[in-house]
């Protein structure tokens, strides 16, 4: 096999990268005019923008989740942090005077955000320094935090009618939907901090092994405790994302399931769940895989019964395709010598 081909085969986001491609062909197939973007308003509308734009909550979700998994922990309390958030924010709007005014949105969305770093913080406390397993930590506050965002609201679906809060998930910046921009800029900034300072490789070395990180003078815990305040962040623009978008906190539905869709991003973009190894490349990948299947379910037809079977087996076969030991099986058996029946070898 050329060595080129043999390179690529083995990148881990060679799997990905393909089935994202065959996503958007068969979506083509069936919709021919699926690529086509057009300029209305000096905005840009397209079935592309869409994905986009629909996959911005779980793409920022998956960032914080893509460095917690590095660090050999999980957050599954993020989609109650997405109900919290946006149950906060249209709560204080709902109930000011003047639901218009840029103060009170500005407010709403400070309050909000410093909530979710709050929550952040209490996982990072329970992990770091209480040392209870991650899974734990955050399934306490999973459950309780669609409690708690339930007596934000009172149990009610609160909805209001704010032009700047809309802004966030349903206005345009410079042409695009303000929440592909606000996505694509949590994710440079990200980048920027793990891949342009030391902060990337103390995750890495942090998830590999802490107990050797802390002995060479990493200071483990405040490493876990800063990426889940990250991820606390980073669902609670999610959530603010949602709720803006249709100008309504839904405490019960907002951001449900979506640390399932996040954690698969995670998975599909090559980051391991052993800890150490991360890739935010590969959770972009991911992430837009996962709203491309939602997408492709709609346009291909398939019943909605069937629609997450249809959605699980695409991520089992891309996660085959990347595992490591399929790969070394397969390569052994290219490898394998074939015997003739006069007992040959042929190479």
């Amino acid at each position: 096999m050329n060595p080129t081909v043999s390179k690529a085969l083995k990148h881990r986001l060679f799997w990905p990268i393909v089935t994202l491609l065959g996503l958007l062909v068969l979506n083509v197939a069936v919709y021919p005019s699926f690529f086509s973007i057009r300029l209305q308003d000096g905005h840009l509308f397209g079935s592309l923008i869409d994905i986009l734009r629909n996959g911005a909550p779980t793409l920022l979700v998956a960032l914080g989740m893509t460095l917690v998994i590095a660090t050999r922990g999980i957050d599954l309390s993020v989609g109650a942090v997405v109900a919290i958030s946006g149950a906060l924010a249209c709560s204080i709007i709902a109930g000011s005077s003047d639901p218009n005014s840029p103060t009170t949105v500005l407010a709403a969305v400070g309050i909000s955000i410093m909530l979710a770093l709050v929550l952040g913080a209490w996982n990072g406390f329970l992990v770091s320094v209480i040392g209870i397993q991650p899974i734990i930590a955050t399934l306490i506050l999973m459950t309780a935090g669609r409690g708690l965002a339930m007596l934000i609201t009172e149990g009610q679906i609160v909805t209001i009618n704010s032009a700047p809060y809309k802004v966030i998930g349903g206005g345009y910046w410079l042409a695009l939907p303000a929440s592909i921009v606000i996505a694509l800029g949590m994710f440079a900034l990200a980048a920027l901090l793990t891949r342009k300072t030391a902060l990337g490789l103390l995750i890495e070395s942090v998830g590999i092994n802490p107990q050797a990180s802390r002995i060479a003078g990493v200071r483990s815990r405040s490493i876990i405790w800063m990426v889940y305040i990250f991820s606390g962040l980073c669902a609670g623009i999610a959530g603010l994302m949602i709720s803006s978008n249709v100008t309504a906190a839904d405490a019960n539905n907002a951001g449900l399931w979506i640390e399932m869709d996040a954690i698969l991003a995670v998975v599909i973009g090559g980051t391991s769940l052993a800890g150490g190894r991360y890739s935010l490349g590969g959770t972009l990948i991911g992430a837009a895989i996962i709203q491309t299947l939602t997408t492709t379910v709609y346009t291909v037809g398939i019943a909605p019964e069937i629609t997450l079977v249809f959605k699980a087996l695409v991520v089992i076969i891309v996660c085959l395709l990347q595992s490591p030991a399929l790969q070394t099986r397969l390569g052994s058996l290219r490898r394998r010598p074939v015997t003739t029946s006069t007992g040959g070898v042929l190479s």
